[in-house]
């Protein structure tokens, strides 16, 4: 096992087997060796509707050691391109300052190895974390940000750093466009008209299939994030969220979008966000997890 480094109070080094993704040994998750770095926050501070999505890096990983290292799609094991997983962030239930300072720390830890950040949520605020240090390192970021909901306010209950903010903070560092939006403030309608900012609206996604293709060509050759708000997917398949709203985005129609804008633009980091664990509800865990692995084998499909 490789050595651990400290960022900010808490260290970086693996969670061994039993927490690791896809329960790898040390010895087949070598940090050295690793393309891929996942970045566990287990938090939720400043959640409003339903609190816990806190456990969503624990749930993912677990529901990840039953998943088979096969893809069918791409024919590829992707975890033979290495995958690493650091200790979890240490919770600052107090401070959402301060967590996103830990995760711009873990990411920038992570890029400096040369290593794609994967960040592993815990509530949506966290990912202006990985954008800022991104956004450092890369002039020209774009973010892809799928959700239900826009998170554009400039403040919400008296705080500008809230899940409800994340975007807008996003937007200091990094462009934006937006996929499966429906839900947001008629405040957040105008500044989307305002900043030109392209939002492909869940309704006009169903209503016109034919926009799934160009979405990619919004974004390529750009430098990207991609974050995920789990919420983004219609409820019938991904209930397990904090604020589920109906009318999102289907499996396939998402993956096939996905894989368009990796095979077309230089993803430099992604996240899966906002999983809220639900007991006797295994289904959206392992459709999280799944997740993670079919970006992953996208990514790496020429390096699996």
């Amino acid at each position: 096992m490789s050595d651990t480094k400290k960022v900010g109070s808490g260290s970086l080094g693996n969670l061994g087997p039993h927490c690791s993704f896809l329960g790898l040994s040390s010895s087949e998750s070598d940090f050295e060796s690793a393309r891929a770095v996942l970045i566990p926050a287990p938090y939720d501070g400043t959640t409003t509707f339903r609190a816990g999505t806190r456990e969503g890096p624990r749930a993912i990983l677990a529901a990840s050691r039953e998943l088979e290292f096969f893809d069918e799609e791409t024919c590829t094991e992707v975890y033979r391109a290495g995958v690493f997983t650091l200790d979890e962030l240490p919770v600052n239930v107090f401070s959402p300052m301060e967590m996103v300072r830990q995760v711009r720390e873990a990411c920038e830890f992570v890029i400096e190895k040369g290593k794609l950040p994967v960040l592993l949520g815990g509530e949506h605020l966290l990912s202006v974390g990985m954008v800022e240090a991104l956004a450092a390192r890369y002039s020209n970021l774009m973010i892809l940000h799928l959700d239900a909901h826009s998170d554009l306010r400039e403040e919400y209950q008296g705080s500008a750093y809230s899940n409800a903010c994340a975007m807008r903070l996003a937007l200091r560092h990094a462009s934006l466009v937006q996929v499966g939006i429906r839900s947001l403030t008629k405040e957040e309608f105008y500044f989307i008209e305002e900043q030109r900012i392209p939002c492909f609206f869940a309704h006009k996604l169903h209503g016109n299939p034919e926009l799934w293709k160009s979405i990619a060509g919004k974004i390529e050759g750009r430098d990207v994030y991609i974050t995920i708000d789990l919420d983004a997917f219609d409820p019938s398949i991904m209930p397990a969220v904090g604020t589920p709203e109906p009318g999102g985005l289907g499996w396939y129609e998402t993956l096939g979008m996905l894989k368009e804008v990796i095979k077309r633009s230089n993803v430099v980091g992604f996240d899966i966000m906002e999983l809220l664990p639900v007991p006797q509800n295994p289904p959206s865990e392992f459709f999280a997890a799944r997740l993670l692995y079919k970006l992953l084998s996208y990514i790496f499909n020429d390096k699996a």
